[in-house]
């Protein structure tokens, strides 16, 4: 993806989420959707960025935006995540990885001494015409949302 400083226009896609709903990027009727991109369900870095989501969900509400998490885990595993730490908002399912190479969230990790390709933590805020309006990448779980928040209250 290009620059947040461009107004990048977002291509439209289309994936499944929990809930049994199906995720568009067009038409959201939020005035900003995050999209959060996360290694993998039922870790503890991704436990942590979720539940902080969680935890601020009504500041992100009020200001009018829209929040879902994304990981290449499958609905089943997001289903059980999604339960387990009482998430508010629904989780998008991208286990043919589409949204993340679209995204450029493919990465070649160090964990545990191997080089491994995962998902690198990403966010981006996305405005109701579809246009990124910010963009994280390689962000830290445990303090993230609360630069995201500290960006959400400049947009108003």
């Amino acid at each position: 993806m290009a620059d947040s400083q461009t107004a990048t226009v977002v291509p439209d896609f289309t994936a499944p989420m929990t809930g049994g709903q199906s995720f568009q990027l067009a038409g959201r009727p939020a005035k900003y959707t995050v999209l959060y991109f996360y290694p993998k369900d039922n870790t503890p870095g991704c436990t942590t960025e979720s539940m902080a989501f969680r935890d601020h969900y009504q500041q992100f509400q009020q200001a009018g935006i829209d929040i879902y998490g994304i990981s290449r885990d499958s609905l089943r595993s997001h289903e059980g995540f999604k339960a387990k730490l009482g998430l508010p908002f629904e989780l998008i399912a991208d286990s043919d990885e589409a949204v993340c190479l679209q995204f450029g969230v493919m990465k070649m990790k160090q964990m545990y001494g191997k080089t491994v390709r995962g998902v690198e933590r990403s966010t981006f805020i996305i405005d109701a015409e579809g246009k990124l309006v910010k963009e994280w990448r390689g962000v830290k779980a445990a303090t993230h949302v609360d630069e995201v928040l500290e960006f959400v209250a400049r947009l108003k």
